[in-house]
């Protein structure tokens, strides 16, 4: 298993056994940290994988040690073929999960439980309607909202993820964190990170110290438990006292966890990326269509991997759009 594991291993010791595959570029939704305002120009269908293409690369990265895989997009679901692709997935015997906006899950939930779909991240920036409408410029709060309680209902793992931006939904920290009283979910505040595109700057930035202090200052230090950090975790999670749910905080701008990262992102169009914050990338699409043995570029890209944020090592660097107007924008990437 060692050597099957090599070209999954970046010079740093870093073992990669999640891969994010993003299955599609386009969205449902607009929401302003995600894409331009005028949307992105999208790779003409023939360039991107098809439902065969998708599950034979992701059987290399298997056959080398991956034993997660998390579906992603733009929206995963718009995807006309995503239940054939979860299908031929499910034979792979590993850990799948999606990263959903939740509009039109409710389609899909006999297809989840069916192919062993148990984990899902859902994203909603505001409990309130008129913000959801104003950052995804769609009017879909009902849906959404709807289809993450019904989602609970049926036993599946939740977790919501939060983008947070200072002066538009920081003041919401307190109600999403009640929202864990008295359900099984797990709340996930995330950092507002650079992409192409979506208008980043620091004062924008809600860092995990901004988030602990205003938990603190409601809830009472007593009541704000710390909870043990998983292997090759990405949110540093908390849970109130008595509270049902949790909470974590994904801090990669202000506080970031390379050093345990174990990520590979496949994007649609067949490109790896070895760093969500990266702008190199090796097109693996063009070569598995040509017959050649991807396993060679799968390895020099993993050894290309930087110990922190791409060489983006300190807040000045990252906070130069010279290092990240050149990435793509997060609808292209898969998150």
């Amino acid at each position: 298993m060692t050597n099957s594991q090599h070209i999954l291993t970046d010079d740093f010791g870093r073992k990669h056994s999640y891969l994010r595959i993003s299955l599609t570029e386009k969205c449902n939704l607009r929401c302003t940290y995600c894409m331009p305002e005028n949307g992105v120009p999208l790779t003409p269908r023939s360039d991107l994988m098809n439902a065969d293409e998708i599950f034979k690369i992701a059987s290399v990265f298997v056959k080398h040690g991956v034993n997660k895989i998390r579906l992603t997009g733009g929206e995963p679901l718009v995807r006309k073929d995503f239940s054939e692709i979860l299908k031929q997935l499910a034979t792979l015997h590993v850990k799948l999960s999606i990263t959903t906006n939740a509009v039109i899950v409710d389609r899909f939930i006999d297809d989840f439980k069916r192919y062993g779909l148990n984990d899902i991240n859902v994203s909603l920036d505001s409990l309130q309607a008129d913000k959801f409408q104003y950052i995804t410029r769609r009017n879909q709060f009902k849906e959404a909202y709807n289809n993450i309680i019904l989602l609970m209902e049926h036993g599946f793992h939740v977790k919501m993820n939060i983008v947070l931006i200072k002066g538009f939904n920081d003041d919401e920290i307190i109600d999403f964190i009640n929202f864990t009283k008295h359900l099984p979910i797990a709340i996930r505040f995330i950092e507002f990170m650079p992409f192409d595109g979506n208008n980043w700057n620091k004062d924008k930035l809600v860092t995990q110290a901004d988030i602990l202090q205003q938990t603190v200052a409601h809830f009472g230090d007593d009541h704000l438990i710390p909870i043990k950090n998983e292997a090759n975790f990405t949110a540093r999670n908390y849970r109130i006292k008595g509270f049902k749910g949790t909470f974590g905080i994904i801090s990669s701008v202000s506080n970031p966890f390379c050093d345990s990262c174990n990520r590979i992102r496949l994007t649609a169009n067949g490109n790896i990326k070895n760093c969500l914050f990266s702008n190199t990338e090796t097109n693996l699409l063009r070569a598995f269509r040509e017959g050649d043995n991807i396993e060679p570029l799968i390895s020099s890209l993993i050894k290309k991997k930087h110990a922190v944020r791409a060489g983006m090592t300190d807040f000045e660097t990252l906070n130069n759009p010279d290092f990240h107007n050149n990435n793509r924008s997060m609808i292209t990437i898969g998150g």
